[in-house]
């Protein structure tokens, strides 16, 4: 079952999603829920059973889809956001709400499938692993995938996360084979780094979910090439 938001607040556009949902269930035999949001700040105000998807007309009444895209992010770091607009320039605003794609009107059926496919394809990664760290004080479950990097500081370990930072005791070694299974690579000997939330490389720092974090010289074309591999499969 997936899970969809369909937020517009033009009904005729909403009915041809669920035409166009309807069509796509029987064509990939897959099972969809959609829940039908008339503009962002109701969609806001009833967000609390997470969505596996949301997709939003950018301009709305009230509130836009951007600002609700923002204001999203704050309660959902990893729901699917895909953006539909007339305004291709809105593409580039998306990128900073970490939305997965945007579909331009009028809307047809191929492209909407297309995203949809893309999306069902990012899920499908998503499962959720999880490790258990020794902390001050206890033991801390940390979803991998929300891990941003880890730091290593003399004889201890930095989990950083969206939330927080989670300390243990251990080397970058142990942290690579505790990691290992996972889309971790070292961009210099004292971080490593979820290549899922690398939003950028520009000369020798990658931005970590806005954290300028040093690439060595020796290890950037193998950084490099282990971000562009991953990328690709995510596509």
């Amino acid at each position: 079952m997936i899970r969809i938001a369909l937020v517009d607040d033009e009904v005729e556009q909403l009915e041809q999603f669920h035409q166009y949902l309807a069509q796509y269930q029987e064509e990939r035999q897959v099972e969809v829920e959609a829940v039908d949001f008339p503009d962002g700040d109701e969609f806001l105000e009833h967000y609390q059973t997470p969505f596996d998807i949301v997709l939003m007309d950018v301009q709305m009444r009230f509130l836009d889809g951007m600002t609700t895209a923002e204001r999203l992010r704050e309660i959902d770091p990893a729901v699917i956001i895909i953006f539909i607009t007339n305004m291709p320039q809105y593409a580039i605003r998306g990128y900073a709400v970490d939305a997965l794609d945007y579909v331009l009107k009028p809307l047809s059926y191929f492209a909407f499938a297309q995203r949809l496919d893309r999306a069902r394809q990012r899920l499908n990664k998503r499962e959720r692993h999880y490790i258990t760290l020794q902390v001050r004080g206890g033991v801390q479950k940390l979803d991998v995938m929300q891990i941003h990097y880890v730091e290593s500081q003399k004889h201890d370990l930095l989990f950083h996360t969206s939330g927080e930072v989670y300390t243990t005791r251990g080397t970058m070694k142990s942290a690579e084979t505790l990691l290992a299974d996972y889309p971790f690579f070292r961009c210099n000997k004292c971080y490593l780094v979820n290549l899922e939330h690398v939003d950028s490389i520009r000369e020798n720092e990658a931005m970590v979910e806005g954290t300028p974090l040093v690439v060595s010289r020796g290890r950037r074309n193998d950084f490099m090439t282990a971000l562009a591999a991953y990328v690709g499969s995510a596509m």
